[in-house]
């Protein structure tokens, strides 16, 4: 007679109220759970395919009172097409080189950061971030994560994506790049690159975290086609704004059973 050891249940919490970074006006609350353990791969894997996001060893989704704004999205790699726009800043962008670096946190970065944030988010609180902040962010995940970064001809750091790997794509977890170089457009740039070492890794998926039709900052997520975005529990092909119907005090794509997940140890 074989002995299989019970699982042991996964907690989830809920934070307080905060002001909503994406619409104002609006008060964001989030599910949170710890990604620890043996299990922190295999977890972080369902979790984002339930349309949670990482930061830290923390896996989050929004629990929004009466709003279902936030709408998880992914582009399929290997069907992607890119359209004139794409194409241009794709070609714009051939002289740089593109090197995947481990979660290090380096002062080259984090001076980029800050001019980053002082020029799109001076007003954020990441803008006040420390370079010990800056590190705990690059550095303290429980799972497979790089940090890309994009180098012009002169050797110069002109953006950076911190990325994680998950078993059936690669997720865009944070980019940030030079102000000066807004021509480039290098966040878009990054998302292309990361399209194209997903299809090359022979992975489905890249994901982008949230896309929220109301906020200008968000729309370029929704120009990457074909993508995905999770509703009523399933992926759909993106082809409008969704409609609301998510029911208030769940994450994108949940239902009640996910609060009883259970995971090993």
């Amino acid at each position: 007679m074989s002995f299989k050891p019970a699982r042991r249940p996964h907690f989830f919490y809920t934070t307080a109220p905060l002001p909503c970074p994406y619409l104002a006006g609006h008060t964001e609350r989030k599910v949170v759970t710890e990604l620890a353990g043996v299990s922190a791969e295999s977890l972080h894997d369902r979790l984002s395919r339930g349309g949670f996001r990482r930061s830290h060893n923390i896996a989050y989704a929004p629990v929004c009172p009466n709003c279902n704004a936030c709408v998880p999205i992914r582009i399929r790699a290997k069907d992607f097409v890119p359209n004139r726009t794409q194409k241009r800043i794709a070609k714009l962008n051939a002289d740089l080189t593109v090197a995947e670096m481990p979660p290090r946190a380096t002062a080259e970065q984090y001076q980029l950061f800050q001019r980053y944030q002082q020029a799109r988010h001076g007003d954020g609180d990441m803008a006040t971030m420390s370079f010990y902040d800056y590190r705990a962010m690059v550095e303290d995940t429980p799972i497979e994560t790089a940090i890309v970064e994009f180098r012009d001809r002169q050797e110069r750091l002109l953006g950076a994506c911190l990325t994680d790997r998950l078993g059936d794509g690669l997720s865009a977890v944070y980019s940030f790049f030079s102000p000066e170089a807004d021509e480039r457009s290098l966040g878009t740039q990054a998302i292309l690159w990361l399209i194209a070492r997903a299809a090359e890794m022979d992975l489905p998926h890249v994901y982008l975290g949230y896309w929220v039709e109301e906020s200008r900052k968000m729309a370029y997520k929704a120009k990457f086609r074909p993508s995905e975005i999770l509703r009523a529990g399933q992926w759909t092909v993106f082809s409008e704004p969704p409609p609301g119907g998510r029911k208030a005090g769940l994450p994108p794509g949940a239902d009640g059973r996910l609060l009883a997940l259970a995971a090993d140890d």
